[in-house]
């Protein structure tokens, strides 16, 4: 590392925080403009180029260090215990002075140190909790594995952008995360969370330094996706705030990318988030982002774009938008050419089309149209689909019941549904999707037998995680 870099890791800044604070003091200070900024600043830190003399002066005055100790100028002194990480002791004071004790300086050959025993301790101990769950040990609280997860998606966030990864490695991570997408589809959330941040803490160890431009590519593609499915599994579990979080680390490294497909990607699954625990309206402007980037062409991202679109106006009651939005979403879909055949997660497959039609026409009018729509969607979910997809069309046509008079049968089967879960998939997310179906039961029409089995059933819902907001 950069004697440069290492001076503002110590101050804690990012790049963006260095530059702003430079402005700051060549305003206060009146030394004209800084001539730097984030890519200036990067080129400088890389060693692949140097300020101007009067930008190195300025850097002096915002680190409060000589040019020579920012690697900006060369030392000729003979004194060879400059580089030393020393101690300067305080000098003898009387008892009776007021002044102060100095500070110890370090110099900043102490920023050059590989890391700390704790640093290591707490990687050991972090992996240690994530096997420990995936091995069924119940010990570990759930508020402290969710801790260790922003931690790691913290420290994602600051190595994002550095790594020497070989071609052979990168081929093996690649696979890794094709495992991931695969496995996905068929392991509850939370030892599936478990996993993908053990992938994580790989990914960030590679990270470790500056690596190539085709590499450094492939690397932000893999933690998009990692951070894609981690937020996915966060918000199935309740948590928005994290899930949020993660969702803003994939579109970090999706635009580092600048690939459009993945850029979209990243949009059109956060969009699920404020359908399930926010507003709606944020998910069509997050669905219409995500068509933009993606230049409306049929894609897996695109078509689940305009799906999430129609599922959300028609539940704030744009009719006419909701089936426009529908039919944009059936004709991308009918033209992606590349599918998986629903193999991997992020593949918009019929099954996943007609899960979004189940959604979106269970709040239009056309009560016919809408039970043969809840029929076709059922019969694409396999009956031991280990996914919820199957649980939630169940829970659409008992909230299309509930809004056509038929309370008992809404109730009945909103309950069957989330009594047959497994107990591992009965995830915040169901629920949230059951409680839709008890808003839409009419008022007056609330207190009958088929009602209270339903309330015992949605009292099973018994998670407590930090963040969470039932919708």
């Amino acid at each position: 590392m950069s004697l440069l870099k290492a001076h503002r890791l110590a101050q804690g800044w990012t790049a963006q925080a260095a530059i702003d604070h430079l402005v700051e003091l060549c305003e206060r200070e009146h030394l004209g403009e800084p001539h730097a900024n984030i890519d200036l600043l990067n080129v400088w830190e890389n060693g692949r180029g140097r300020p101007r003399p009067d930008t190195i002066d300025r850097l002096s005055r915002l680190y409060r260090a000589n040019p020579i100790k920012l690697g900006l100028a060369a030392d000729y002194s003979e004194d060879t215990d400059l580089d030393e990480a020393v101690a300067v002791p305080a000098p003898r004071t009387s008892p009776l002075s007021s002044a102060p004790p100095q500070t110890p300086v370090l110099t900043p050959s102490a920023f050059h140190s590989p890391g700390t025993p704790g640093q290591f301790d707490d990687e050991t101990n972090r992996r240690t909790l994530f096997y420990d769950v995936l091995a069924g040990c119940t010990r570990a609280s759930r508020g402290h594995l969710l801790a260790e997860v922003e931690t790691l998606r913290q420290q994602m966030d600051r190595t994002l952008a550095t790594g020497t990864v070989t071609e052979d490695q990168m081929d093996r991570l690649e696979e890794t995360v094709l495992r991931c997408r695969r496995d996905y589809l068929v392991t509850p959330p939370l030892p599936m969370l478990c996993r993908l941040m053990l992938e994580f803490s790989d990914v960030r160890n590679l990270a470790a330094q500056r690596q190539s431009g085709s590499i450094q590519c492939r690397l932000s593609v893999v933690a998009a996706v990692l951070a894609i499915l981690s937020a996915d599994a966060l918000m199935k579990l309740g948590d928005v705030r994290q899930a949020r979080a993660w969702y803003g680390t994939a579109k970090t490294a999706a635009d580092d990318t600048g690939d459009p497909y993945l850029r979209a990607l990243v949009r059109a699954h956060e969009a699920m988030l404020p359908y399930y625990y926010g507003d709606p309206a944020e998910t069509v402007s997050l669905a219409r982002e995500a068509q933009a980037l993606g230049r409306a062409k049929p894609s897996s991202p695109t078509a689940l774009a305009a799906a999430a679109e129609a599922r959300a106006l028609a539940r704030i009651g744009d009719q006419q938008g909701a089936i426009s939005s529908l039919t944009r979403a059936q004709r991308l879909f009918s033209q992606i050419k590349e599918r998986n055949n629903g193999a991997l997660a992020f593949d918009f497959t019929e099954q996943r089309l007609y899960l979004y039609m189940s959604g979106t026409h269970a709040y239009l009018p056309d009560l016919q149209r809408a039970e043969a729509v809840h029929d076709a969607a059922s019969a694409l979910c396999h009956p031991t689909s280990p996914n919820i997809d199957p649980a939630l069309v169940k829970l659409d046509r008992a909230a299309t019941f509930a809004r056509n008079s038929r309370e008992v049968e809404a109730c009945e089967l909103a309950t069957q549904t989330l009594l047959e879960l497994p107990a591992e998939q009965r995830t915040t997310i169901v629920f949230v999707r059951a409680r839709d179906v008890r808003s839409a039961l009419p008022a007056h029409r609330r207190r009958n037998r088929a009602l209270n089995t339903f309330e015992e059933a949605l009292a099973l819902d018994t998670a407590t995680i930090p963040g969470r907001r039932d919708a």
